[in-house]
């Protein structure tokens, strides 16, 4: 998604500079005119605005506090706009870091994959001050069709751990539902196609339709464009949230449950799509 972004970002004209832990990751956008910057530290200097969209809050908190991180050098003045999945204490204690330093921030983790990153079609929830989201808004613009100021530093978060959650639970829910027709014997295509076009359809389904269907025909699914792996990871961080708030969220539980007996079975690092196929073919596990 990092990548999608910064691709979408040079393709309107902006200057980008970009640094991965994983440094094979940044060739094709340095071959497409990124700078390469060796660390946090060195990208941070050279921008005005620093983009982070980061696996979890360890690396969050690595690619900021680190020796050579993001906050190491003098960001007096610079922007932050950090996009992670992840808990909204995470962001609130990353803002009070970032403000020490005399820098602004707002969390704006967006809703959306690799495709709508390319073309600047995702949705962005911002969480941050007035003043600073009014400074972010033309990149954010730009970045998404729709950006929704919904709050101070950690409403992003928020709000992100609410739009995904019925997203990945229905994986799960559209096994179940393949399971009750699968003697019908139906083209997986055609089964696909008929619930997308139902109340049982949403944009998921319409937009990963295809996807799913090879799935089911037991074909490789690819690209991969949200691994089983990152799906457990936000199912977690939505039930820890939750405790914090004092309640549980027993579907959830029972998907994250279902989802990490697929990564045990070897599925973690297959695309979400596949989820479906291998609870159709595995029904006595899940």
């Amino acid at each position: 998604m990092g990548a999608a972004m910064a691709q979408r970002l040079m393709s309107v004209g902006h200057e980008v500079s970009v640094w991965n832990r994983s440094t094979e990751k940044t060739k094709p956008l340095v071959a497409a005119g990124a700078k390469l910057a060796a660390t946090p530290r060195e990208l941070a200097l050279a921008s005005e605005l620093v983009i982070t969209i980061l696996t979890d809050s360890a690396a969050v908190d690595a690619a900021y506090g680190a020796e050579q991180g993001l906050l190491s050098g003098d960001v007096k003045g610079k922007l932050f706009i950090e996009m992670s999945t992840v808990r909204p204490e995470v962001e609130e204690k990353l803002a009070q870091k970032v403000r020490a330093r005399g820098a602004a921030v707002v969390d704006c983790p967006v809703g959306g994959t690799v495709g709508p990153a390319l073309d600047g079609k995702l949705i962005g929830f911002v969480g941050g001050e007035p003043a600073d989201v009014a400074r972010a808004k033309p990149v954010l613009d730009q970045l998404c069709r729709r950006v929704e100021h919904v709050g101070p530093t950690g409403s992003g978060a928020r709000m992100k751990l609410a739009i995904n959650l019925p997203l990945l639970v229905y994986w799960q829910a559209l096994g179940e539902a393949l399971l009750l027709i699968k003697s019908l014997g139906l083209d997986p295509a055609r089964m696909v196609d008929i619930l997308s076009d139902t109340s049982g359809g949403p944009n998921v389904l319409k937009m990963r339709g295809p996807a799913i269907a090879q799935a089911l025909n037991g074909q490789e699914v690819a690209p991969v464009t949200f691994d089983v792996d990152s799906i457990r990871k936000d199912l977690r961080t939505m039930i820890e949230e939750a405790q914090a708030l004092g309640a549980s969220l027993p579907v959830t539980a029972q998907a994250l449950a279902c989802f990490d007996e697929a990564s045990r079975d070897g599925l973690g690092a297959k695309d979400a799509s596949t989820l479906p196929a291998r609870f159709i073919r595995k029904p006595s596990k899940a």
